[in-house]
């Protein structure tokens, strides 16, 4: 069974999916694909993750492709690629030089970016790298969002170097400068490819700028100028669409004509750049791609501005195609299939450009994968040390059970001892508590008739007490108070002053409290009725 791949070219507008397989001897050959448009405004700034996670399972659904490992790569808009000549040193000290390098020229903190690098041989005999970081935030919303489609990232490559890789295997032989132009839909991206050299730029010069143009020109909203483009843009030569005498057409075709001098214009600049920068040639050759390059007559329009060779990009020069695909079917989407299929020349073959920037929690989770088979090899080895020294010690315990066997005899015996001696310390124990309770009860009786004779030695002449009742706060709670119920006979108790003389009397004995309470004061006919609330100064426990 030949092994597949998936590689995932993610744009600013739509999004391209290439199923392919090696097989013998043809190599590499392209199984399955599909295009989809995100659905998106390419010029919002709005989070574009759940249009990216939704149109990849479509992809998937329509298409009927397995989910499985992925390269993916993003827009050149999203990178920050550098050429740099490094000076002469040797080769354990060209890390730490890169690093160097990379934290000069990358516009922003290193820990907030993504970055990898690509060693090259210059014409001057050194070495020259070419570095590529994007912000780690961006690259890790594209892959969280593949990931929750259900496809596993294994490389994330940029859309220049797939396409750098692509030319290579297709036009590789070719002497001179060969310039790479992608129009897509926010951006057009140039990649210079001269020998072993590459040099890439961003242009933000695309379909998206005509399609703004359109809109201020004829007051449209985004969705309306879009079909306008797709219905009648052309790069007419002096703005007038020859034989149309339409004034639709030729405004727009001179609206379009506008964008593509200001591009031819970026373009002329960039070349100038990199021959006078970067030392290279001028290029002899124009490869065209991207969805934005099929408006009718772009390559002659280039062709005459810039006076060079232009043609398509052809992704199947030396890559085949499976005959379940038709030539229709492949030719109207060929200048999108450029990415993916360079995406796959790096998992078939190795490539001159090999970049990955894997964001590095997803690249730590990689890893971890990458470590289970290991892992288990060594829960294996635990496992099967484990069981030997269950051997050993199964036998060392059926030793020891036979020892053990012959003490629990003797601890028996000991045990039985040692019951006979426990059941007599309970039955001490048991007549130590019956024999506490007796005297408690002593103690408490005593206790009991002394408070009972303080309240009879305090009472006046003339008074009885006809009650005293304990009060506890619950039933079984210590007693901490007595309600003493008495009379007296008038001609001798004649007023509540007489009460409060006894009840001073009894706050002055032993067990009393210093004020006890008069509760109540009433005469009758001959006597004279009062209650008194005695507090305990140590409260009666049963």
């Amino acid at each position: 069974m030949a092994k597949r791949m998936l590689a995932l070219n993610i744009g600013a507008s739509q999004i391209t999916m290439g199923e392919f397989t090696v097989r013998k001897p043809s190599g590499l050959e392209l199984t399955s694909f599909a295009t989809s448009d995100l659905g998106l405004e390419p010029g919002k700034d709005s989070d574009p993750s759940a249009y990216v996670v939704s149109t990849i399972r479509d992809i998937l659904r329509q298409k009927n492709i397995r989910s499985g490992p992925v390269y993916v790569s993003i827009s050149g808009k999203d990178i920050f690629p550098r050429y740099v000549k490094l000076p002469p040193v040797t080769s354990d000290k060209v890390e730490s030089i890169v690093f160097y390098e990379a934290q000069q020229n990358v516009p922003f903190a290193i820990e907030e970016v993504v970055w990898d690098y690509q060693l090259f041989d210059n014409d001057e005999g050194g070495k020259s790298v070419m570095l590529v970081a994007v912000k780690q935030d961006v690259v890790k919303k594209l892959t969280d969002s593949v990931e929750a489609a259900g496809l596993s990232p294994v490389v994330v490559d940029v859309s220049p170097m797939a396409l750098y890789n692509l030319a290579r295997f297709n036009y590789g032989g070719q002497d001179g400068c060969t310039l790479i132009m992608d129009m897509g839909a926010r951006s057009t991206n140039l990649i210079f490819m001269e020998q072993s050299r590459i040099f890439c730029r961003n242009i933000p010069l695309a379909g998206h700028t005509i399609t703004l143009e359109l809109m201020k020109e004829f007051d449209l909203n985004f969705k309306e100028a879009e079909e306008l483009k797709i219905a009648h843009a052309f790069v007419a030569f002096g703005g007038v669409v020859e034989g149309s005498e339409s004034p639709l057409v030729n405004r727009v075709a001179k609206t379009v004509r506008s964008v593509m001098t200001r591009l031819h214009a970026e373009v002329t600049r960039s070349i100038n750049f990199y021959r006078s920068q970067q030392n290279g040639s001028k290029p002899s050759r124009l490869l065209l791609c991207g969805g934005s390059s099929l408006m009718p007559a772009t390559d002659s329009f280039l062709k005459e501005k810039l006076g060079l060779e232009v043609q398509y990009l052809n992704p199947f020069q030396s890559v085949s195609v499976s005959n379940r695909i038709s030539a229709a079917e492949v030719g109207s989407k060929m200048h999108l299939l450029g990415e993916v299929t360079g995406l796959a020349l790096r998992w078939a073959y190795s490539c001159p450009m090999e970049i990955n920037l894997m964001p590095h929690e997803l690249a730590a989770r990689k890893r971890l994968r990458s470590r289970m088979p290991f892992f288990v090899a060594t829960a294996a080895a635990i496992f099967f040390s484990v069981a030997c020294w269950w051997g050993y010690t199964w036998r060392l315990r059926c030793v020891e059970e036979a020892n053990l066997s012959l003490v629990q005899s003797r601890v028996g015996a000991i045990e039985a001892k040692q019951r006979e001696l426990d059941g007599v310390v309970a039955s001490e124990l048991a007549v130590q508590g019956k024999a506490d309770q007796l005297l408690n009860l002593i103690q408490l009786r005593t206790r009991w008739l002394e408070m009972t004779g303080d309240v009879r030695t305090s009472l006046l002449d003339g008074m009885w007490v006809t009650s005293i009742e304990p009060v506890m706060a619950s039933e079984g709670a210590p007693i901490t108070h007595l309600v003493i119920k008495g009379m007296g006979f008038l001609d001798k108790v004649k007023d509540a002053e007489a009460v409060g003389k006894f009840a001073a009397a009894l706050g002055s004995t032993r067990y009393f409290g210093e004020r006890p309470k008069v509760d109540l004061v009433r005469s009758s006919v001959f006597a004279l009725e009062f209650t008194i609330t005695a507090s305990l100064k140590e409260p009666l426990v049963f």
